[in-house]
């Protein structure tokens, strides 16, 4: 869970509870009133007990009628206004008969919050204190009958002064939760709209695959053409003219044996650059199994066929990547050991394939002879093939990069790194 969705819940819980709370508020104090002042002898309440109830049943139809029943109303500011009025007037009959009341005026202070706006509150505030000194100074006939009304007065004071002081840290505090809130809410905001920005990153990142991969069929083609142009039909050319040759010198067995045999070897080169470039195009490998399987399996051939120690190593959550990813790393580790094979004069070649959040990484290292990287050779000789051009070429159309290191007697490193792309992504 989110820190934002934490502090969220978090607040919500407080508020429920809050809710609750000042929703039980006023019946609990009117409850104890009422129970603490039928349990003191009825001469405290001059008789008066009809009264006192009375008022206290027209109390409560008052907070439900207003307060509970129509929550909707709590937003209207003169009804409210007019609510709690009624509210404190009850309150100062209740207290002036009984002074136990005072627990149920005690609600003006909370109502006072929740009910009134700005100066208003505090209006309420010595509204409320006044009423509660009444209860202090045991009930109103007290207070007239011994003529206490300074003592009255100076008790509301010091209660209104510590009762505005509090509302005054609680405003402040109210003030500082809707700030939060208005941060959280414009955090929400930002994440949703980074979320969008993600997913549209993702569909024009799959877009892009797409299009790379158009890219990429369209320099095959041309890289085919290139090919069949320079090896096929140069050899088909080569091929008619040794036929021709050969059908000018009939009356020479020799020559002609010569012209025939020429023919053959051009057709048999014609034919491996023919199974060279469908095997370019086409990794089978690919077809019947995953890609550390299929790396894997190449290694262990090329092994098998050179006499060197091949082993691949898979670190990762090794899952299908899009067939696009699949394939580079597949050639690059194709083309990686082949230069080996013609190069390095290694031992020991080892190849890592790491699968990462957004990445994957296929690293082939040896322990050849090496070479000078500036000096555009790869494994010792000069690239004289499709070898490293094709390699960074099918790379780079994915977004991807292509880094060698080695140094002269001090073996070679390849790494491949693409975009983890899953599989399915951009179709």
């Amino acid at each position: 869970m989110s820190i934002e969705a934490e502090l969220r819940e978090e607040f919500d819980r407080w508020e429920r509870k809050e809710t609750a709370a000042l929703k039980v508020m006023p019946y609990l104090l009117l409850a104890v009133s009422v129970t603490i002042t039928l349990l003191e002898p009825l001469w405290h309440v001059s008789g008066q007990l009809t009264t006192v109830l009375g008022l206290s049943l027209v109390a409560a139809l008052w907070l439900l009628w207003f307060y509970t029943l129509h929550p909707q109303w709590h937003d209207k500011r003169l009804l409210m206004g007019l609510y709690y009025i009624g509210l404190l007037a009850l309150a100062a009959a209740l207290v002036a008969i009984a002074p136990w009341y005072g627990f149920f005026a005690f609600l003006g202070y909370p109502q006072a919050f929740q009910c009134l706006r700005g100066r208003w509150r505090y209006a309420g505030v010595v509204a409320t204190a006044m009423i509660s000194a009444i209860a202090f100074m045991g009930g109103l006939a007290n207070i007239s009958g011994d003529g206490l009304w300074w003592a009255w007065l100076a008790v509301g004071a010091v209660s209104s002064v510590l009762a505005g002081a509090v509302f005054y840290f609680t405003e402040m505090a109210e003030h500082r939760n809707d700030r939060q809130k208005q941060a959280l809410a414009e955090l929400h905001k930002a994440n949703v709209k980074l979320e969008t920005a993600l997913a549209e990153n993702a569909a024009l990142h799959a877009q892009l695959m797409v299009h790379a991969r158009e890219a990429g069929v369209l320099d095959e083609r041309q890289r085919m053409a290139r090919e069949i142009h320079d090896t096929l039909a140069q050899s088909l050319a080569g091929i008619l003219t040794q036929l021709q040759a050969a059908e000018q010198t009939l009356d020479q067995p020799a020559a002609v044996r010569q012209h025939m045999t020429n023919a053959m070897n051009l057709a048999r080169e014609s034919l491996t650059e023919a199974r060279q470039t469908v095997h370019a195009v086409q990794p089978a490998a690919l077809a019947e199994a995953r890609l550390p399987d299929a790396i894997g399996e190449v290694a262990r051939r090329w092994s098998e066929v050179n006499l060197i120690d091949a082993a691949l190593t898979t670190t990762g959550d090794a899952r299908p990547m899009h067939t696009d990813v699949e394939v580079a790393l597949l050639r690059t580790a194709q083309e990686a050991l082949a230069n080996v094979a013609k190069h390095a004069r290694a031992s020991r070649v080892g190849l890592t394939l790491s699968y990462m959040e957004d990445l994957v990484t296929l690293d082939v290292r040896d322990d050849g002879v090496g070479f000078e990287p500036n000096a555009r050779r790869v494994n010792g000789a000069r690239d004289q093939g499709f070898g490293l051009v094709g390699m960074r070429q099918r790379v780079q159309r994915l977004a991807g990069r292509l880094e060698i290191e080695s140094e002269p007697g001090g073996g070679t490193a390849i790494s491949a790194t693409v975009p983890a792309i899953p599989a399915g992504g951009g179709e």
